[in-house]
């Protein structure tokens, strides 16, 4: 099976999860790792503009990653998909 198959699956199966548990508008929590660079930090940061998002960084304990933890107001399980997969362009990125 393709990488480009299994992530599809992996968010299809995600929008259904979140379809069936949550009451939409709703508050939704990312994380992210990507190595310590304020460039890619940046770019992260970008897909969130024009949205509620509180987005808080912490350095690991070498300095070599940061996580970045993001809790915005999400109107549908299809807007939470979107800015993983907008996020998912930054390259090192890590989803949690």
């Amino acid at each position: 099976m393709s990488q480009d198959k299994k992530t599809t699956e992996f968010y299809e199966r995600l929008k259904e999860q979140l379809k069936e548990d949550t009451t939409w508008p709703s508050p939704y929590l990312y994380k992210f790792v990507v190595p310590a660079n304020l460039e890619k930090i940046a770019e992260i940061r970008a897909v969130f503009d024009k949205t509620d998002a509180a987005i808080n960084t912490r350095d690991s304990s070498k300095g070599t990653y940061t996580s970045i933890s993001i809790r915005v107001t999400m109107s549908s399980p299809e807007e939470v998909v979107e800015k993983y997969l907008e996020v998912s362009k930054v390259e090192g990125v890590i989803s949690l």
